[in-house]
C-alpha cells in the first residue's frame, strides 16, 4: 500500500511539475522530489501511517502561515455575502497572554472559520484596551515611559496571538492609548456634554490610597477593596466628571427582554440596572427666601405625585454636610445626630416651581444608593408620617374613583390624568427641560469617569473664570497628553505638572484658562471599540454610519463573565447614546457567550500562603508541606502568578501543537463553564487520540484509493449498499446536530463529540465500502471539513491528501481549494424527508429484548435515548428496579445496549 502511495505522489508531483514549466528529469530516490514546491507528507508521497509529534509539527509548521493568509481577507465591497461579526473582548497589553485569553480567542476564531465557510462575510477585529493603571504602575515600578512599555507588550502579544493561529481582521487592529483613537473618545465625550449627558459635581467618593485615584462603585468590590490594588478604599469629597448613565437605564432595562438568553447575564444587567419606577428631578436651594446658586438633586419613586410634595429628605453623609458647599455650616447646625431635622433651607422644584423644606433625616442610609429623596405622603405611609411629625403641609394628590382608577387632583396641567399617563406626561415635560426626569431606579448611579492619573484619554473641557467650563471645539481633537518622563502615583494628577500643557486659552472668550487634568476610566475607551472595528482608519469620524450600519449589531460577542455587569452595561449605554444620535442604526449586540475561566490548582497552606506544587508531598492520604508537615488546602481557582497554578500558553503549544491545545479548550466544557486545567484527564488524551483516528481514517482512505483499483459503486452487494446508506444517514444527522451546536447554544464540546462518534463510525467500515462507496467518500470529506474551524492545521493537511486521491465520486466539493475554503455541508433534501421516528432497538447484556420508537432529532443523544427506553412500557417491564451499570448507544445501527447487574 505505501508504495503505491508513494508512486502516485511521484505522479501527481511529476505532473504539477510539467505544468508548471519544470525540470523533465525527476529523481525519484529524493525524499522531496524537484519540481514539486512543497514539503509536507501530501506532497511529498511520504504519507506516514501514524500522527506522532514529529508528524504534528512538520503539519503545523507547514500549514500555520497559509491558512492565516487564505482565510483572513474580507471585503466590505462584497455586498452580495451576508455579513457576521464576531467580537472577542480585546485583551489588556500586559506583555504576556494567559489560559484565559487563549480560550476566548480559541472560540471566536473557530466560530468565524466557521462562519466564513458558510458563505459569511465575517470579521473577526483585534486591538487595544492600552490605557490603564497597570501600565503607568509599570512605568513607575521600571523608570519607563508607559507608551514604550505598553507598545512593547503590543508587539509581544500580537506575536503570541499569531503563534496560535488565530485568524484576526489584522487590518482593522486598533490601539486605545494612541491619538487616533481616542481623538474620538473625547469627540463622544463633547457630545455627551452637550447632550446634557456628561457633567460635573462635587461627591462622596471612592478614593485608593495606594493608586491614588478614584474609582467607580463598580470598581470596589464586595469587602470595599479597590479591583485593581486590594487597598482598603476610602471617601472623600471632590469635584469630578460624570456620564449620566441613568438617563438610559428604562431603555437599556427594556431592550433585554429583545435579546436572546445569554447565560444568566441577561438577569445579571437587570439586576445591576435594577427596577426603572421613577426619576431623580431638580432642585435650587434657598435660604430665607434667597437663591443660594446651590442645587440638589432628588429621587422620587412616583414623580406623577410631584405636587404632594411635603418635604425634600438627605442623608446625614449628603455632600452638602461634607463637602464644599456653602451650605454647609448652615445644614450642620440643623442636625441632631439620631433625628429627623427639619432645616432652614428649602428646595425649589425647577419643574412645578414649588416650594418644600429640606430635612435631614436620622437614617443614614437611603433605599438601594440614594443620599437624598422626595418626599410625598399620599404615595408613602414613611413620608407622611415624617410630614406629621415635624407638622410639614402637604396636598393630597391621589383620589381613587368607585371603579379602583387612581387619578391625580391639584396637579396642575396634570390633574385628571389617571397615574400611568401622568407619569409618562411628567417625566417627559421634565426632560424636555432639562430639569430630570429620566426613568431609572433607586439603586443605579451615574458613572463617575475622572481619574487622577496620567495614562488616560484627558478629558476634552477647559476650565475658565468668566465662561465656567467650556469643551475643546471638535475641530482642535484630539487633546493629546504631554510627554511626563517622571512618575510617582502620588499627589494628585501628574498632569497637573504639566504648566505649558495645563495653561490655555478658553476656546469661547479667548481669556487665560486651564484644561482639565483628570483623565477618563479606561472603560470609556472599551465602550466603544466595537464601533471603532467597522471603520478603523476613518479620520473624520469616530465611524461611518454605512459602515457600522452594515456591521451592526455585533452577532456574537465572547469575553469572560466577569465584565459582565460593568464593561457590558457601559458599552450598552454607548450603543444607546450613539443611536440616539443618529451616529448607527442598529445597537450593539445580538448574542453574548460569557465564557467561564481556566482554573488551575492550588495549594495553600492554613495561614493563607499558596505554594509551588514542587513544595507539596502528595504521597500520603492527604497533601502536605514537604518541609513542614502542615496540611495543605487543594482547591481549583482562576490562574494567577501569585497562587503559582499559571500555565504559560507557549509552552503547553510547544508541548501538544496548537489544533491539540485548540480541540481540549473546545472539547473539556462547554463554553460558559470552568475549565479545570488538568492535561492528565480525559480531555487532552481525548483529543490527541481523535487526531491520531482522523489521519488513519484518511490514510486508509487513500491507501485504498492508491492500490490500483478504480472505484466502482456498483459492485458493492446488497449490504455494502445498506451500510453506505447507514453512513449517510450518520452524516446528515451529524451535520445537522454540529450545525445546530455552531448557530445555537454554541456546546462546541457537543459538536467534537459528534465528530469523534461518527469518526469511530467510518473507522468501522468495511473494506469495500471504503473503496466503493461515494457515501463513504462524502462522509469523510464532510468530517474532515467540518472538523476544519476547531482543528485547522491537521485538517489542511489531511484535505490536500484527499485532493490528490485519484477516481473521486463526489463532485460537489471545491477540489482545487483548502478545506477551510469549502462550503460547510448541508443535510441533504432526501434526509429532511424520512420519517421522524427511528425503530430503537434495545439490548440488555447483549441480548436484543424489543425496540422503541425514539424521535429522529434525539436517537444520537444517548442521555435522551436512555431516558427514553426507562419511561417505555419496555424498560418498565425489563430494566425497573435493576442495577444499570452502564449503557452503549450506536447511533449507526440504531441499538442501545444496557449492562445490567442481575
Amino acid at each position: 500500500m505505501a508504495s503505491a502511495w508513494r508512486r502516485l505522489g511521484f505522479y501527481v508531483c511529476f505532473l504539477k511539475s510539467k505544468l508548471n514549466g519544470g525540470p523533465d528529469i525527476i529523481s525519484r530516490g529524493r525524499r522531496v522530489i524537484p519540481g514539486c514546491a512543497r514539503g509536507i507528507y501530501s506532497a511529498t508521497g511520504t504519507w506516514t501511517k501514524e500522527y506522532t509529534l514529529q508528524t504534528r509539527k512538520d503539519v503545523e509548521n507547514w500549514w500555520h502561515k497559509r491558512i492565516k493568509e487564505e482565510t483572513c481577507k474580507i471585503s466590505e465591497a462584497d455586498k452580495s455575502k451576508p455579513k457576521f461579526y464576531v467580537l472577542s473582548m480585546f485583551p489588556y497589553p500586559s506583555g504576556k497572554l494567559h489560559m484565559g485569553h487563549v480560550r476566548v480567542y480559541t472560540i471566536s476564531d473557530t466560530i468565524a472559520r466557521f462562519q466564513k465557510m458558510r458563505g459569511m462575510q465575517v470579521i473577526n477585529p483585534m486591538g487595544w484596551d492600552a490605557f490603564g493603571l497597570p501600565a503607568e504602575n509599570a512605568a513607575i515600578e521600571r523608570n519607563l515611559h508607559p507608551e514604550s512599555w505598553t507598545q512593547s507588550n503590543i508587539k509581544h502579544m500580537r506575536k503570541q496571538l499569531d503563534r496560535l493561529g488565530l485568524c484576526f481582521s489584522w487590518d482593522r487592529e486598533i490601539t486605545t492609548c494612541l491619538p487616533d483613537y481616542y481623538k474620538w473618545t473625547q469627540y463622544l465625550f463633547v457630545k455627551l456634554y452637550e447632550a446634557g449627558l456628561a457633567y460635573q459635581k462635587e461627591a462622596l467618593v471612592n478614593w485608593d490610597p495606594v493608586d491614588q485615584t478614584v474609582l467607580a462603585n463598580e470598581q470596589v468590590d464586595e469587602h470595599g477593596c479597590s479591583w485593581r490594588s486590594g487597598a482598603k478604599v476610602e471617601q472623600k469629597y471632590l469635584r469630578q466628571w460624570f456620564i449620566k448613565t441613568t438617563a438610559y437605564a428604562k431603555a437599556m432595562q427594556d431592550a433585554l427582554a429583545d435579546l436572546p438568553e445569554w447565560y444568566g447575564i441577561k438577569g445579571m444587567q437587570a439586576h445591576w440596572i435594577g427596577d426603572c419606577v421613577g426619576c431623580h428631578l431638580d432642585f435650587t436651594l434657598k435660604v430665607d427666601g434667597h437663591v443660594t446658586g446651590e442645587k440638589l438633586t432628588a429621587y422620587t419613586a412616583t414623580p406623577e405625585a410631584i405636587y404632594g410634595t411635603s418635604h425634600v429628605a438627605i442623608s446625614p453623609s449628603h455632600r452638602l454636610l461634607h463637602g464644599h458647599s456653602s451650605l454647609k455650616e448652615t445644614f450642620r447646625k440643623a442636625l441632631v445626630p439620631g433625628q429627623d431635622c427639619l432645616t432652614p433651607v428649602t428646595a425649589v422644584n425647577m419643574l412645578t416651581q414649588r416650594e418644600a423644606p429640606v430635612v435631614i433625616l436620622a437614617k443614614a442610609d437611603f433605599e438601594g444608593s440614594l443620599d437624598s429623596k422626595i418626599g410625598i405622603p399620599s404615595t408613602s405611609p414613611e413620608d407622611a408620617s415624617l410630614a406629621q411629625t415635624l407638622g410639614l403641609p402637604y396636598s393630597e394628590v391621589i383620589e381613587t374613583l368607585p371603579d379602583g382608577t387612581e387619578r391625580l387632583r391639584s396637579s396642575a396641567e396634570f390633574t385628571g390624568m389617571n397615574r400611568q399617563d401622568a407619569f409618562l406626561a411628567l417625566t417627559q415635560k421634565a426632560r424636555r427641560k432639562r430639569v430630570g426626569g429620566d426613568v431609572t431606579s433607586d439603586k443605579l448611579k451615574d458613572w463617575l469617569v475622572s481619574r487622577q492619573r496620567y495614562w488616560g484619554t484627558p478629558i476634552p473641557m477647559v476650565h475658565c473664570p468668566a465662561c465656567g467650563p467650556v469643551p475643546v471645539p471638535l475641530q482642535d481633537l484630539p487633546v493629546t497628553l504631554p510627554h511626563i518622563t517622571a512618575f510617582t502615583g502620588k499627589g494628585g494628577s501628574p498632569l497637573a505638572t504639566a504648566s505649558d500643557w495645563v495653561n490655555c486659552a478658553c476656546p469661547r472668550c479667548k481669556g487665560a484658562a486651564k484644561r482639565e487634568t483628570d483623565t477618563m476610566d479606561t472603560f470609556v475607551d472599551s465602550a466603544w471599540y466595537y464601533f471603532r472595528y467597522t471603520d478603523p482608519q476613518n479620520a473624520h469620524s469616530p465611524f461611518s454610519a454605512a459602515l457600522a450600519d452594515y456591521w451592526m449589531p455585533v452577532d456574537l460577542y465572547i469575553g469572560g463573565k466577569e465584565h459582565a455587569v460593568m464593561h457590558l452595561f457601559y458599552a450598552r449605554f454607548f450603543s444607546h447614546f450613539c443611536h440616539d444620535q443618529k451616529m448607527v442604526a442598529q445597537r450593539a449586540f445580538h448574542k453574548l457567550l460569557a465564557q467561564g475561566l481556566i482554573k488551575g490548582q492550588t495549594f495553600r497552606l492554613p495561614s493563607g500562603q499558596y505554594l509551588q506544587r514542587e513544595e507539596v508531598d502528595l504521597t500520603g492520604s492527604v497533601p502536605v508541606h514537604a518541609n513542614t508537615k502542615e496540611t495543605v488546602e487543594v482547591t481549583w481557582e482562576k490562574m494567577s502568578k501569585s497562587k503559582h497554578n499559571g500555565v504559560d500558553p507557549q509552552e503547553v503549544v510547544g508541548r501538544y501543537g496548537i489544533d491539540t491545545i485548540r480541540l481540549y479548550i473546545l472539547f473539556a466544557a462547554p463554553p460558559e463553564k470552568d475549565i479545570l486545567w488538568d492535561v492528565k484527564s480525559d480531555a487532552l488524551p481525548g483529543v490527541l487520540r481523535w487526531q491520531q483516528r482522523l489521519w488513519a481514517l484518511v490514510t486508509r482512505f487513500i491507501e485504498a484509493r492508491a492500490s490500483g483499483t478504480l472505484p466502482r459503486p456498483r459492485v458493492l452487494s446488497k449490504e455494502e449498499r445498506a451500510e453506505g446508506r447507514k453512513l449517510w444517514e450518520h452524516k446528515n444527522s451529524v451535520i445537522s446536530e454540529v450545525t445546530a451546536h455552531f448557530t445555537e447554544d454554541f456546546s462546541l464540546n457537543s459538536a467534537i463529540s459528534q465528530l469523534m462518534g461518527f469518526s469511530n463510525a467510518l473507522l468501522q467500515a468495511s473494506q469495500r465500502v471504503v473503496l466503493h462507496s461515494p457515501e463513504f467518500e462524502d462522509a469523510v470529506c464532510a468530517l474532515t471539513v467540518m472538523a476544519a474551524p476547531m482543528a485547522p492545521h491537521i485538517t489542511s493537511e489531511l484535505w490536500a491528501g484527499l485532493q490528490q486521491v485519484p477516481g473521486k465520486l463526489c463532485a460537489h466539493y471545491a477540489w482545487d481549494a483548502g478545506v477551510l475554503l469549502q462550503a460547510w455541508p448541508t443535510v441533504d433534501p432526501q434526509f429532511l424527508q424520512q420519517p421522524d421516528v427511528v425503530e430503537m432497538a434495545v439490548l440488555i447484556n447483549n441480548k436484543a429484548c424489543g425496540t422503541i420508537p425514539v424521535p429522529q432529532r434525539v436517537s444520537r443523544d444517548q442521555d435522551k435515548v436512555h431516558e427514553l427506553v426507562l419511561q417505555s412500557e419496555l424498560g418498565v417491564r425489563l430494566l425497573q428496579g435493576r442495577s444499570i451499570k452502564k449503557a452503549f448507544l450506536s447511533p449507526r445501527t440504531a441499538l442501545i445496549n444496557f449492562l445490567v447487574q442481575d
